[in-house]
């Protein structure tokens, strides 16, 4: 579990495809990695993940071929820049929202403009998520815990303050560029009671 709270911002060092998996090499402070071991969760760019191996300041996962496709892993090259964030634990302070590292979909940023001291970004969003985004609620892009200030068909919004723009890769995104999104988990809970509440009333079971 993570709570959408970037660390810091780590760096891809190598993408390997072995026979039935992926495997990345990520580099990250000696701080973040003070006591990560193997068999530890890193969410990187919003996505949970397993470490197969530490050594010094690099640290590799395996990633199935399903979840590469299905996530931004399969746009990232060597070099590129993402965020990191330890799991939680639970003795330690609670922010941000509940994360669970699991990506519900890749969406592509839309337009990015400045508000004042805020960096306002749209991004687009299919039917299967209608319901699970609304304003003032939460959500992850790229692991990181934001609030939904604008929702329409198909799109929504959030604003970036400067300390989130600076600490994170969503500071630096183009228009057209991809990134992984985890909608709120209670949104999805209550979505999926909703759902079944109206098929038990209409088969009068309810």
């Amino acid at each position: 579990m993570f709570t959408g709270l970037i660390q810091e911002k780590g760096c891809v060092k190598k993408l390997q495809r072995q026979a039935h998996t992926i495997q990345l090499t990520c580099s990250a402070s000696e701080k973040l990695l003070s006591d990560y071991q193997v068999g530890d969760s890193m969410a990187i760019n919003g996505t949970c993940l397993t470490a197969i191996e530490k050594t010094g300041q690099d640290f590799t996962v395996d990633i199935m071929p399903e979840t590469f496709q299905r996530t931004t892993f399969s746009l990232l090259k060597v070099g590129s820049e993402v965020n990191l964030e330890r799991a939680l634990r639970y003795d330690q302070r609670f922010e941000g929202h509940l994360v669970a590292g699991h990506i519900d979909t890749m969406t592509r940023l839309l337009q990015k403009r400045t508000r004042e001291n805020a960096l306002i970004l749209t991004f687009a969003y299919p039917p299967a998520l209608q319901g699970e985004i609304i304003p003032q609620g939460s959500i992850a892009i790229n692991g990181v815990s934001l609030t939904v200030t604008e929702v329409k068909a198909g799109t929504f919004s959030v604003g970036l303050i400067p300390h989130s723009k600076d600490q994170t890769t969503l500071g630096k995104l183009q228009r057209g560029e991809h990134v992984n999104l985890e909608t709120d988990m209670i949104g999805k809970y209550l979505k999926a009671q909703n759902h079944l509440l109206t098929k038990f009333a209409k088969e009068g079971l309810a």
